[in-house]
Order: C-alpha cells, then sequence, then structure tokens
C-alpha cells in the first residue's frame, strides 16, 4: 500500500490524494480494506464534517467507507476473474469526495489472486478420443485438449503431465499470451494387432498451495494404414470480425488437404484450443471448414481471439493451424474515392496487370478507423493493387474477350476497419475494343447435302454458314473452295462457291452412274489483320433418277436362234419352267424389279413371280397342251415414272428331244434357197469336226489325269466346295436361277438329231468338282437318266463335250431347216 498526495489538483480543489489497496478475492463482506482517514492524514471528524462518500461509476459497489471509523471495507464479492478475465494486475479505482472544502481523493483496489480455480478440461466428462494409424510415424504430434485454469500467476496452470505409457509423450508449447497447450507426440510405433485400443490420462496442475489439477481420460483406437495427416494450406490465418457481427456470418474459411484417398481423405474439421470465452464466440462447419460467429463480439472485452483448428481425416491422423481474429472498433466516416485517371475503353488483347484506373481514397478516421480495404464487387477480371500512400490502381487481372463480354461495370468499394464497418463505392464503365482473335466457326463439323443426278448446270446445291465472334471487318467473312481434286480432276470444275454467300453451285450435269458423291473443304476467312480461317468438310451425295431401264440377263436373246425351255408333259402344279433375270444399273426403288406377264399362248397355263421372276406352272399339263407356248415377260422398275424391258420366252411342252423338233421345224421359211448359207453351215459342220476330234484327244488324256487325282481326292475324305459363276449365284432365291438341275444329253450319230433333256432339281444331289473348271456337274442318285454315271473317263469326257455342242447343233440344224 502506498499513499500519494499533492496540493495542486485543480482550480477550485483544495487538496486532492491517490491511494492504493492490495487485496485477495473472495474476501467475505465487511473485511477491512485499509484506514482510509490515516493513509490520507485525515481525522474522523474531517470526514464526518465533510459528509465523505465514494463516488463509482460501476453499477456493483464492491467497498463501503465506515465515516465513523475511518475504514475501507468490502460491501460485494470480489471475483478476481469475473471483474478481470485474464488481464494482470486486476484493479478498479473510484473517488472520495469530502466537502467544505472540497477534497477528491483516488482509491485504487488491487485484487489478489487466490488459487481457488482447478484447471479444467473444456469436456472433462467426454474423453478425447484419437483414432492412429498404427503406420503413423515416430514424432507425429496429436493435439490435445488444452485445460482452463480461470486464476493467473503461479495459480494458473503451470504443467500437463500424462499417464505412463510405452507409446506416447507429452510436448509442451506456450502460446504468445504465455498460455500453454500441449501435444502428445508418439514416440514409439503402435501395432494394431498387438494393442488395438490405449487408455490414457491427461493431468493438468496449477502452482497454486495446494495445489490443484484437472483430469482427462484418452482413449486411443488404432487404425490400420493412414499414413498422411492434413495439412493446411497456410499454418496462420488471419481474419477481421467487426464488434456485434450477426450470429451466423462467414468470417473465414480455413482449408486443408489429405494425400490419402478414401475415407482416409475425408476431412472434418474441428476447433481445439480457444483462449478465455472464444469457445462461445466462434463456431466451424465439419466439412466446409467455414468459421462462423455463434456468441457476440465485444471489443471491449476482447480485442483478439486465438483458435486452433484441428482437420481430422477419417484414419484419426490430424492437423493443425491457428486462426487469429482481430476485432476493430467503430467508426462515423467513410472513406472518400476520387478517380484520379480512368482509361477507356481497353483492347482486349491487354495483358493481365495493365493499369485500368488511378484512384486516391482517403478516410479520416484514424488507427484502425481509418485504414481502408478496397474490394470489386462481383466476379469480375481485376483487382485493386495499392501503390503510394491512399493511392490504389485498378488492374487487369485475366485476359480479357470482347466476344464474351464488350463492357464492364465496375463498382469499387472503399471500406474501413471500423466497427461497424463504413464504405462508399464509384462506378466506372469500361469498354472493350476488339482485335481479330476469334476465327469463323462453321454451325456444324461438317455439312452433307444432296442432289439429283442430270441436274441442270448452276444448279444451287448448298450453303455453308459460319459466323465469327468479333466484330466490323474482324468479323467479315469470305468463303474460298480449296484445290482439292475428285477423281483426278480439280473440284472445281463440278461446283463452285460463291464467296460471300456461301452458296455451293453445280458446274455440271452429274451422273450418279458414274460419280455417286462428291468431297470438297471449304475455307472460311475473316478481314481481320492478319486474317483467321477455319475449314469444313462437305459431302454432296448425288441422288439417282430412275434414267435406266431394266437389262435382262437371262434367257439370252440371240438374234437368229431359237432357244426354248422345255417342259414334260408330266410337270406337275408349280413346275419351274425357267427364271427370268434381270439387273437395273439404278439404285434404291429405282432398282427395284417387279416381273409381270405380258402375253402368252396359254394364261391359263404359266404364271411369272412377280418379284423373282420366276415362271412356273399353275396347273396340271396335259397333252392337249400345245407343244409350242411362246410367253411375253416384262420386266419394270418402282422408279418414277417406271422404266421397262421386255422378253420373249419359248416353252416346248414334250417330254422328248424329237417331239420339240418336229414341232419347231414348222415354222414357215423363205422359199427361195439360200446357197451361201448352205456353204457356211457346211463350213461351219467341218470346222466343228476337226475341233472336236482335236478337242477329243485332249480331253481324254486331260480326264484320265484328273479322274486319278479326283479318285486320290475321294478316298482322302477332303470337303467338296462347289463354284457357282458369279453372275447366277443364288440370293434369298431370287433374281437367279437355282443352283441345282440336271441336264441330261443324247447324241446320235446324227448331228441333226440330238436331244437335249433338262430335268426337275434332285433333292440328293453329288457335286464332282473339276479344279479347271468353272462350272459343276450335278447328278441325281436316286433316278435313272438317259446317261448313267459313266464308268471310265472316256464317257465322262463324250458327255461333257456333248453338253456344251448341244445347243450349237440344235441351233444349226433349225437354220438349216
Amino acid at each position: 500500500m502506498f499513499v500519494l498526495k499533492s496540493n495542486r489538483c485543480g482550480r477550485g480543489l483544495i487538496s486532492c490524494g491517490q491511494i492504493r489497496y492490495s487485496i485477495p478475492e473472495e474476501m467475505k463482506k465487511g473485511s477491512v480494506i485499509g484506514n482510509v482517514a490515516q493513509d490520507l492524514g485525515l481525522d474522523l471528524k474531517r470526514l464526518r464534517s465533510g459528509r465523505a462518500r465514494i463516488v463509482t461509476g460501476e453499477s456493483i459497489q464492491y467497498t463501503e467507507l465506515k465515516t465513523d471509523k475511518g475504514i475501507l471495507v468490502v460491501n460485494e464479492r470480489i471475483d478476481r476473474e469475473q471483474l478481470c478475465g485474464d488481464v494482470t494486475p486486476c484493479s478498479f479505482s473510484f473517488e472520495m469526495i469530502l466537502e467544505n472544502p472540497i477534497e477528491l481523493h483516488r482509491i485504487t483496489v488491487e485484487v489478489l489472486d487466490i488459487n481457488d480455480h482447478a484447471p479444467v478440461f473444456p469436456n472433462k466428462d467426454k474423453p478425447i478420443s484419437f483414432e492412429i494409424s498404427e503406420s503413423a510415424v515416430v514424432g507425429v504430434q496429436f493435439p490435445l485438449q488444452s485445460a482452463e485454469d480461470l486464476d493467473v500467476g503461479l495459480n494458473a496452470l503451470q504443467d500437463y503431465v500424462l499417464s505412463p505409457n510405452d507409446n506416447f509423450i507429452l510436448k509442451q508449447h506456450a502460446n504468445p499470451d504465455g498460455s500453454k497447450y500441449v501435444e502428445m507426440v508418439l514416440q514409439k510405433p503402435l501395432d494394431r494387432e498387438q494393442r488395438p485400443h490405449l487408455s490414457l490420462k491427461l493431468i493438468a496442475v496449477d502452482g497454486g498451495t495446494p495445489q490443484r489439477s484437472g483430469t482427462v481420460n484418452i482413449d486411443v483406437t488404432v487404425l490400420d494404414a493412414n499414413d498422411n495427416a492434413p495439412v493446411f494450406n497456410q499454418s496462420v490465418y488471419k481474419a477481421s470480425v467487426m464488434e456485434n457481427t450477426i450470429r451466423g456470418t462467414s468470417v473465414v474459411t480455413v482449408n486443408a488437404t489429405d494425400a490419402d484417398s478414401g475415407s482416409y481423405g475425408r476431412i472434418i474439421y474441428s476447433l481445439s484450443k480457444m483462449k478465455g470465452s472464444a469457445v462461445d464466440i466462434f463456431g466451424i462447419d465439419e466439412k466446409t471448414g467455414t468459421i462462423c460467429v455463434s456468441g457476440q463480439i465485444d471489443y471491449e472485452k476482447d480485442r483478439k481471439y486465438e483458435v486452433r483448428v484441428e482437420a481430422k481425416d477419417y484414419g484419426g491422423l490430424i492437423g493443425t493451424s491457428k486462426v487469429i481474429f482481430d476485432v476493430f472498433d467503430v467508426n462515423d466516416n467513410a472513406p472518400v474515392i476520387n478517380i484520379m485517371s480512368f482509361s477507356s475503353p481497353v483492347s482486349e488483347d491487354a495483358r493481365p496487370g495493365t493499369t485500368i484506373a488511378v484512384l486516391n481514397i482517403k478516410d479520416a478516421d484514424s488507427e484502425k478507423n481509418g485504414q481502408i480495404k478496397c474490394s470489386i464487387d462481383g466476379k469480375l477480371p481485376f483487382k485493386i493493387e495499392s501503390s503510394l500512400t491512399n493511392y490504389y490502381n485498378l488492374v487487369s487481372d485475366q485476359h480479357f474477350d470482347r466476344e464474351s463480354i464488350s463492357e464492364y461495370n465496375i463498382t469499387i468499394t472503399a471500406t474501413d476497419f471500423g466497427s461497424p464497418a463504413l464504405s462508399s463505392s464509384t462506378k466506372l464503365h469500361l469498354k472493350i475494343s476488339d482485335v481479330n482473335d476469334n476465327a469463323p466457326l462453321f454451325d456444324k463439323s461438317s455439312y452433307s447435302a444432296h442432289i439429283i443426278e442430270n441436274n441442270s448446270p448452276g444448279t444451287s446445291i448448298f450453303a455453308v454458314s459460319a459466323r465469327d465472334s468479333d466484330w466490323n471487318q474482324n468479323a467479315r467473312i469470305s468463303y474460298l473452295l480449296e484445290d482439292t481434286h475428285v477423281s483426278g480432276s480439280p473440284v472445281s470444275t463440278y461446283v463452285s462457291l460463291n464467296s460471300e454467300t456461301g452458296v455451293l453451285s453445280a458446274v455440271r450435269s452429274f451422273d450418279y452412274e458414274q460419280i455417286k458423291q462428291l468431297q470438297l473443304v471449304v475455307k472460311a476467312q475473316d478481314g481481320g489483320s492478319p486474317p483467321l480461317s477455319s475449314n469444313v468438310t462437305v459431302k454432296i451425295l448425288i441422288q439417282d433418277q430412275n434414267d435406266n431401264p431394266p437389262q435382262v440377263l437371262y434367257p439370252i436373246q440371240t438374234g437368229g436362234s431359237l432357244v426354248a425351255e422345255m417342259v414334260p408333259r408330266s410337270a406337275d402344279v408349280g413346275y419351274l419352267v425357267t427364271k427370268v433375270v434381270a439387273v437395273d444399273v439404278d439404285s434404291g426403288q429405282n432398282a427395284w424389279l417387279s416381273y409381270k406377264l405380258q402375253k402368252a399362248t396359254d394364261r391359263a397355263l404359266f404364271e411369272v413371280g412377280l418379284q423373282n421372276g420366276e415362271i412356273r406352272t399353275i396347273r396340271q399339263v396335259t397333252d392337249k397342251d400345245a407343244v409350242k407356248q411362246r410367253l411375253t415377260v416384262i420386266v419394270e422398275d418402282n422408279g418414277q415414272p417406271s422404266r421397262s424391258a421386255t422378253v420373249i420366252v419359248n416353252v416346248a411342252v414334250a417330254d422328248s428331244f424329237p417331239e420339240v423338233l418336229s414341232e419347231f421345224t414348222d415354222f414357215t421359211h423363205d422359199k427361195e434357197y439360200n446357197d451361201n448359207l448352205t456353204f457356211y453351215l457346211v463350213l461351219a459342220l467341218a470346222v466343228v469336226s476337226f475341233l472336236f476330234i482335236t478337242c477329243l484327244v485332249v480331253i481324254i488324256s486331260v480326264k484320265i489325269y484328273r479322274w486319278r487325282q479326283s479318285r486320290i481326292l475321294y478316298h482322302s475324305n477332303l470337303p467338296v466346295i462347289p463354284y457357282y459363276p458369279p453372275r447366277y449365284s443364288d440370293t434369298l432365291g431370287t433374281g437367279t436361277l437355282q443352283h441345282v438341275y440336271n441336264y441330261e444329253v443324247c447324241r446320235t450319230t446324227d448331228s441333226r438329231k440330238s436331244d437335249c433333256k433338262f430335268g426337275r432339281a434332285g433333292s440328293q444331289n453329288v457335286l464332282i468338282m473339276d479344279p479347271s473348271s468353272t462350272g459343276t456337274i450335278q447328278r441325281i442318285q436316286n433316278e435313272k437318266s438317259i446317261l448313267d454315271e459313266p464308268d471310265s473317263p472316256l464317257e465322262v469326257s463324250y458327255v461333257n463335250l456333248a453338253f456344251l455342242l448341244c445347243p450349237l447343233s440344235v441351233s444349226a440344224f433349225i437354220k438349216n431347216r
């Protein structure tokens, strides 16, 4: 205790003095603090006559003046922790006033701390739980909850003690404010298979007398294979918060990453060590790491908060960081913004960092209330940089793109750091000038167009279209035709391109049967400097027109020979007489063919398949039916308009070839004998006879050789693959003759009397393949014919040669007659 007196206290005051007392907290009501009269040198009469009284601005009057005794006593319970918190030294002051004459004395009472609080953990009833991977390396630190002791000095928290164990030790750290926090350090690797769970105790002790302590349990669960702890991107986060900020306001977002994957990489955020009443002020979103205000912020109580943030993954590893919150006081002057320089428009190719405007911003307030923070409203490609004192530069933060955004309305806000913060703003309208940085773009990645063949030259086919996001001259597009070739000729000989409209026109008339499509490349080029361009592929498909009539492939229409199809009189209903085979070089429905019977000797006897062209009997053949039947078949395509072709099919209704000859020799001829025709016929027969004898010798030799080879193949059990002529292969039963037919040939010594018989299709066939031949010989095993299976190579050769010469002999015979 000391007393300080002064005789010059101010105008109108006789004397004043200052006295200071030191007392322990928690003194009982009525306890004597000090003898004020004695310490100030006043007698009791002066106290009574001067009506001495205590004047205090606090709502609670902790002391009372006993004027009759001149002593100062305790009036209310004094709790140092409630009065001052952790501020030291803790004291409160008041004034004692006397009248007649007026005297003013200041009395300061310092409250000394006693050890009346034990260290307390925030959640002492709930153990501290850790899930730690067994792969955690030695030296890994695990932050523990810090105990809180409301006492100060030696009575405050002094030390931490960890229960004895083999794996962990304690490591204590000091905060800048003198408080301590502790971490549990792994000194020996964990083994989940030996000890999957550890139960430890953390004891916090103070330095008072008697010594007090607090205990919390630590439960450690050992996990497998999590070897990466979360790591914050900053070791210390700093944020500013205004007092009286409403609850729920986001202040700062911390971010930690974990190199592990799966559940070991998922992070939960939490707040650990909190100084003073911060536990009720802030909260954190465990998923996003956003720290929000959860309590009342009072600048007069706390000007700064420090919070330790923990990032814990699902493997039990924890990373820590510190967040420092500065609380700012209120202010009453808004910043003033002056635009010193502003450049508009700005070229869109301006580099990031280009200065757009220079601002002078001043705030009449002082200290933090006069400190200014500039920001740009919205997500704009600009940022504010500070240059000289009170000067700020508005600079670009990224490349501009006039085609996306041609102008910006920039709102610059200047905010001071007062509480509540005051701000002012100004708006700038910035225009972006164009540069040629965009090539023309076609509407499609490729185009496809159609044009009908036989078009007129100059016909418009199709129009390509491109657009350019640039402006004015830079967006003016010209269309060019790339120099490519189609079938060896320049593409310009087929089509032309309008450079302004992009219209493609035909230069010539197209023929679908010669060229079915054109593929060309069109370039769109803008008018910028340098010009930019892009290409697109255009495919022009030539569409078919029905400009070709069907062509009959079978039966073959000869100029003078008469070819007839034979139908036995025993033929049943549905007997296949022959098949008309035709093709159309057009495509699509223009090539779809239909067959109709236009004329017939007896319409009640034959019919033609509409789709396949097969001529079949529609009733039983009788003896009354004429031998000579003449059918006219019309083949018509499906085009618009349709085109057609006509074929005449001669049918002979007979059981033997001589009967056919006798009927067909009744044709009327010119009575004049043609000597030249006879001469040529005799010469032809002589040549044929010579060739026959020559071929007979060669064929017999070859057949003997191949007969031996076929026997080897027959005994080797190798598969026999038949070969069909390419134009007469059966496709789904339409368009050609069927594969399996029997041909029986009879030849007499008189070449004028030969018999060719066309038998039915056999159900059981054996194909004998001649490697040097392009055809096949089919034989019916179960039916007897005029020629049975040859027993020797000579007979086989003779039959083949007779089959080849039979039509020639018949034709020659009819002409001669």
